[in-house]
Order: C-alpha cells, then sequence, then structure tokens
C-alpha cells in the first residue's frame, strides 16, 4: 500500500480478489471507521479488471507480480508490475488459495482435484498431498506456510457434500520435508482463511461456519496451543501487515490490531 503499512502476503499493495474482480487499495477515498495511519490521505479501491467468474487467493511474488486465481475457469492469472494481465496457468483442478515458497514455486489449494500442489517457475506441478491417513481430503481451500518451510492449509467444503471420505472439516499441516500430513485442528465448523505472523509464532484461521476468528501459538513441531477467539466475524482470506495488524475479508477489509481490537473498515 503505498505511503501506508506494508503487508506481509502482497507486497506493497492491498488487493482484493472477490466474485468477479480484482482490486486494488490506490492513492486518491476510503470510508474508514478511525483516522488511522494505515491508509494513505485520500486513498481509494480501483477496480482494476473484471470479467471473471470467482476470483480468489492473491499471492505475490518476489517481484511484486500478483496471481490470483478464478475458480470456475480453472484459471491462475496474474496482473504484473507493468499493469499486464495473463493467464499464468489452465486447468488448475479448481485452484483456490495461492502462497509462494522461498524457492520461487507457487502452492495452490486444488479444491475440486482434493490436493495441495506445488507449481514451478517453469510451469511443472507436483502434487504435495492430496490424503490424510489414507482418506482424500474435502476442498483444500487457503494456505499458508512457516519459516520452516512447513504448509498449514484449510480444509472445508463448499457446495455439493458427495463424495466425502474424511470425518469433518479440519486444519492439516504439511512437514518441512513435504512427507506427512498432521491433523492440527479438528474442532472448527468451517476453517477457511489462514495466515501465520512473520516470526512464525502465531497462526490466524477463519472459522466461516461459526463467524470467528481464532489466534493459537505455533510449536516447534508444528503442532498449535493456546486457541484463543481473535475477533467476532468470519472471513475469507487473510492478510497480516508489518505492525501485526490482521486484514479480515467478508464484505468489507477489516482491520484489527494485534490486541483484537478493530480499529479501520475499508468500505
Amino acid at each position: 500500500m503505498r505511503g501506508g503499512i506494508m503487508l506481509r502476503r502482497l507486497g506493497c499493495f492491498e488487493w482484493a480478489a472477490v466474485a468477479g474482480t480484482v482490486a486494488v487499495l490506490w492513492s486518491g477515498g476510503v470510508s474508514a471507521e478511525t483516522g488511522s495511519d494505515l491508509v494513505a490521505p485520500g486513498a481509494k479501491v480501483v477496480k482494476l479488471a473484471g470479467g471473471f467468474r470467482f476470483t480468489e487467493g492473491p499471492a505475490c511474488d518476489a517481484e511484486g507480480n500478483v496471481y490470483f486465481s478464478d475458480i470456475p475457469t480453472n484459471r491462475t492469472y496474474v496482473w504484473s508490475v507493468d499493469g499486464k494481465l495473463t493467464v499464468f496457468r489452465e486447468n488448475t483442478g479448481g485452484g483456490n488459495g495461492l502462497y509462494f515458497d522461498a524457492q520461487g514455486n507457487l502452492l495452490v489449494c486444488e479444491g475440486k482435484a482434493r490436493r495441495v500442489t506445488s507449481v514451478a517457475p517453469d510451469g511443472t506441478v507436483t502434487v504435495l498431498a492430496d490424503r490424510y491417513q489414507g482418506k482424500r481430503f474435502n476442498s483444500p481451500n487457503d494456505l499458508w506456510i512457516d519459516l520452516r518451510g512447513g504448509v498449514y492449509f484449510t480444509d472445508p467444503r463448499y457446495g455439493r457434500q458427495d463424495g466425502l471420505e474424511l470425518d469433518g472439516f479440519h486444519v492439516y499441516y504439511l512437514t518441512p520435508d513435504r512427507r506427512k500430513v498432521i491433523r492440527v485442528i479438528d474442532d472448527l465448523v468451517k476453517p477457511n482463511g489462514i495466515v501465520g505472523t512473520a516470526d512464525g509464532r502465531l497462526l490466524y484461521v477463519a472459522d466461516a461456519g461459526d463467524n470467528k476468528i481464532y489466534r493459537y501459538r505455533i510449536q516447534p513441531d508444528g503442532a498449535l496451543a493456546d486457541k484463543t477467539l481473535f475477533a467476532p466475524q468470519g472471513s475469507d482470506g487473510m492478510t497480516l501487515d508489518e505492525r501485526g495488524n490482521l486484514y479480515l475479508t467478508k464484505g468489507t477489509v477489516a482491520v484489527y490490531s494485534p490486541a483484537g481490537e478493530k480499529i479501520l473498515d475499508i468500505k
């Protein structure tokens, strides 16, 4: 966000991928609850592109290019730093949440294909995980990579409920060696958005089925402890800025301080 606070997940601007539209918070009127310095004076939301069917999962690479999913069309698009929109990948298996790892690979929650994959810069696709204890995932939705390279991801299911093999909607951790999947949360209604702090100590998870945000302490082995209700609202995607403020997306972009106080509402 030029003139404001840098978001950890999406680089210098606050991107929003909402149904059929890609938007960015740019210099120019934002409706906010407070006079916070998080947003540049006079900033406004600008529509960059439209015509999509259901956009999701914006993720920024090391150069500042922003990738996002259009789930129904099975495509991943990239909005380049020079303002060009191109298709990065076709046949994404219902690609949803995206996140870049330290090696520049794009990790994808493929909801329709029921798996988590890694897409190399040359386009090579590797399946990282598609089962837990021999049973297929429901529909991986969103993910976050920790400092060691381990992957936390949510696994709800929206729409048709046929063909489910697992006993509910849970959160999983793929170990840094990418060899083992561990269930780390099993008591949420429908986990969706997920993001961790830059120091790797805290993890935030949105329970879209119960309209709540929970915070956990990350343990050395990737397990989670000290579940705490953080915010009384749900969210789809989430991100954090350099101050540790949490940005939630549900109708507006709501910003919560690390103490759990709502400090801004971008409308």
